[in-house]
């Protein structure tokens, strides 16, 4: 069985979790090129996590995900900043899998000027 993928988002300009944020998830063929229709998409929920069946199930298997956070759509939704005038539009972030039976938690911090993202420990 997979260990799966968790996304977790943190506004940490507002120090408030990214409910809203609109995150996709893409497997990577080759050429690490984004391939075929997103493997999971969808909004942060009041958790702060991307809530999708695929990031948990034997979907995430070994080879490379290309993950795309919509930061400027966020903080225009937000109104916090003048409409267009956003620094970050779409942060994408590209990892490799290489043990689908660990977990893979990913927690992407961000403010509307840069960004924090890594693999952690959950």
């Amino acid at each position: 069985m997979s260990g799966g993928i968790s996304i977790h988002c943190v506004d940490v300009a507002s120090g408030r979790l990214a409910v809203g944020l609109h995150v996709q998830v893409q497997r990577l063929g080759a050429n690490d090129l984004p391939q075929g229709e997103p493997l999971a998409e969808g909004r942060v929920g009041s958790n702060g996590l991307l809530q999708h069946p695929a990031l948990m199930s034997d979907t995430i298997t070994a080879g490379g995900y290309e993950v795309r956070f919509a930061v400027g759509d966020f903080y225009r939704s937000q109104g916090t900043v003048p409409t267009g005038a956003v620094f970050l539009e779409v942060v994408p972030y590209r990892f490799h899998i290489a043990d689908p039976v660990q977990h893979y938690h990913l927690p992407f911090k961000f403010t509307a000027w840069g960004f924090s993202l890594f693999r952690g420990g959950a």
